[in-house]
């Protein structure tokens, strides 16, 4: 029997019911995939596509972390910005990866028309939203952006955000009109079905215990099975456990917060006036979006690297909610959920090759709809030899984490954040 997702709007909300049998006995694959996410399902959607023979163990039901439980947008870019990505590895390499996290967008939005994948529920239209006045460096980024990408931008001035967004707290905006949201685990589990239709193997409840990654063929095991494959490729993410002590050592696992408002369309509507989803500009700050037909909101932030959920999730996130709505002061919370992403301390994707036929590909944390697409798809290039685009983010490595002291540092950064962002708010009143 599967184990249940936990409570949440997208497992309320989930359309089909199917599970997949436990792994048993001994199983030869071309290539076996070590988490259930959107990159592993990627993953094994294109190879199974191509014809290799798939085996993908999910410790959890497919989807059950963070691809299944975040905030369901998906735009271009990265968790950090160009201007970091361009010091480290040139303007010329920078762009080709900008290019790649758009292709990223594409692909899961070709994914949802090929496969009709109505229940992904996909919405056109992500605002990122300023809370202060950038006194023209942001229309001036929007207008830079068009011309380097091509992308379908607008600028959003004071007057047209506060008419879309009822709230003292913005001065502008940039609407992309490219990205989307959506259903993250309705998505995730058509991948599944998909792959499974191709005669890919999906096993839950099923977490790799041991690898044996030496030689040509390597061994994964788990409780009751053992699988021999050419190829292993890691995609597990935030519950990561010892099973690839250098993934485990090369990113934090950070916890992010969501919440779904109570049913309250003349409320909710009084306030955001876009079907559009919002997101502002801080480092960690709140991201948003209207669902069920604008009837209800969906409200994350916060980050942490305390792994244990709070008290109180849900008033941690209504206290932002209203902070900057104060017509919603009487809005009720109906459920709140915490998940675990993870992080590398570079921000970036970490997706590569170990040694030969053994594959890493985590580390989505801030960005991860479009990044897990095109992951799980270069990754699966990388195994065919179509391409060898996964080197691109080589200069993104398995870098420690730092272990406990990278951890309290990150949340001293994050402090620092904020304290800054409330800083530069303030300056702006």
């Amino acid at each position: 029997m599967s184990s249940a997702y936990i409570d949440t709007y997208y497992s309320r909300t989930v359309s089909t019911s199917e599970a997949y049998p436990a792994a048993t006995g001994r199983i030869e694959a071309d290539v076996c995939i070590v988490g259930g996410g959107l990159a592993g399902l990627t993953a094994a959607l294109k190879l199974a596509r191509g014809g290799r023979k798939v085996v993908l163990l999910e410790e959890q039901r497919v989807a059950w972390g963070a691809s299944g439980r975040n905030g369901g947008f998906v735009s271009a870019g990265y968790a950090t910005g160009l201007s970091s990505i361009e010091r480290r590895v040139g303007k010329d390499q920078a762009r080709e990866l900008f290019h790649l996290s758009m292709e990223g967008v594409e692909i899961v939005r070709r994914t949802i028309d090929e496969l009709g994948i109505a229940d992904a529920k996909l919405v056109p239209g992500i605002a990122k939203a300023l809370r202060y006045n950038s006194r023209g460096a942001l229309q001036a980024a929007c207008e830079s952006q068009q011309r380097a990408f091509g992308l379908n931008l607008r600028y959003l001035g004071r007057d047209e955000v506060r008419s879309l967004f009822v709230s003292p707290k913005y001065h502008e905006a940039i609407l992309d009109k490219g990205a989307f949201h959506f259903h993250p685990l309705n998505y995730g589990r058509a991948l599944a079905r998909e792959a499974v239709r191709l005669r890919a193997a999906v096993h839950e409840n099923s977490a790799a215990t041991t690898v044996t990654l030496d030689g040509a063929r390597k061994i994964v095991r788990t409780k009751d099975a053992e699988i021999s494959a050419q190829h292993v490729v890691f995609t597990t993410g935030g519950y990561t456990g010892t099973i690839s002590p250098a993934l485990r050592r090369a990113f934090l696992p950070i916890a992010t917060y969501v919440m779904l408002t109570e049913n309250a369309p003349e409320l909710v509507q009084s306030a955001i006036r876009t079907r559009a989803a919002i997101l502002d500009d801080r480092r960690a700050g709140d991201y948003y979006r209207l669902v069920d037909d604008g009837n209800r909101i969906l409200w994350g932030g916060r980050i942490t690297t305390r792994t244990a959920d709070p008290r109180d999730i849900a008033a941690l996130l209504r206290r932002e909610m209203v902070t900057t709505y104060p017509q919603l002061a009487s809005l009720k919370t109906e459920i709140a959920w915490s998940g675990l992403m993870s992080y590398a301390r570079h921000l970036m994707p970490q997706i590569g090759q170990l040694k030969p036929g053994v594959w890493y590909c985590t580390a989505f944390g801030g960005h991860g709809m479009n990044t897990t697409a095109i992951g799980g798809t270069v990754i699966a290039e990388g195994i065919t030899g179509e391409s060898d685009r996964y080197r691109l983010f080589s200069p993104f490595g398995l870098a420690w984490n730092g272990g406990i002291v990278g951890r309290a540092a990150a949340q001293i950064t994050y402090w620092g954040y904020q304290a800054a962002d409330a800083a530069r708010e303030f300056r702006s009143r």
